[in-house]
């Protein structure tokens, strides 16, 4: 139907808006989270935001990457790093929750809340880049052109003609006629005329002439 490639359109690009706001949604928790750490591991206010924008870039980038160069060997190291930013930003957002937690907050719990945002930044991430890439159109694959006959006419040699050939070259030889000339006179390869020739003339097939004209009827 005329109306499916559309519907797809449609369903593909609002499945790709609600990713993106997803994404940037555990972005901005996982960064405000990091940047919080940051800060109170030393690091000056001013500068506090550049580090969770490495940590979290990186699954971003590594993500696209990955998807980009998927079923290839260089895949490996956009895994390397995808797998290290993704446990660095769990590890980092779990370490804030625990430490900014109220008391009656079990700091299990506190982890696991504050470890929901980077893992869903990095399965969101993926998801946006599968959709983005199965939107665009696969372009056809054109057919591969039929492999046109090859001749050489150094080496290679026509089909014989019919046995009639084979007979107006004898004449024409036994006129004296060359090779050549009978070659272009019936449409062949000059060796084919050889070839026809030597057949008559060898001696297996003089003696079978022989023999034959020497046995009594």
């Amino acid at each position: 139907m005329k109306g499916q490639p559309q519907v797809r359109q449609f369903v593909v690009g609002t499945a790709i808006a609600g990713t993106v706001f997803i994404a940037i949604g555990a972005f901005w928790l996982s960064f405000t989270a990091l940047a919080d750490l940051a800060s109170r591991s030393g690091i000056d206010d001013a500068q506090a935001w550049v580090w969770p924008l490495i940590v979290d870039g990186i699954i971003v980038v590594a993500t696209v990457a990955v998807v980009a160069l998927a079923g290839q060997r260089a895949a490996r190291y956009p895994w390397l790093l995808l797998m290290a930013g993704a446990l660095v930003s769990v590890t980092a957002n779990a370490i804030h929750a625990i430490v900014g937690a109220d008391a009656d907050v079990p700091a299990v719990l506190a982890a696991s809340v504050a470890a929901v945002p980077p893992l869903v930044l990095l399965a969101i991430t993926h998801l946006t880049v599968v959709l983005t890439r199965a939107r665009q159109p696969v372009p056809p694959i054109p057919a591969a052109p039929e492999p046109m006959p090859h001749f050489d006419a150094e080496s290679a040699e026509p089909p014989e003609p019919a046995a009639s050939g084979r007979e107006l070259a004898a004449v024409l030889r036994e006129e004296g006629w060359s090779n050549k000339r009978i070659a272009r006179h019936v449409g062949v390869h000059p060796s084919t005329v050889g070839r026809w020739l030597g057949a008559r003339t060898s001696p297996i097939a003089i003696t079978a002439t022989a023999d034959t004209e020497g046995t009594p009827s």
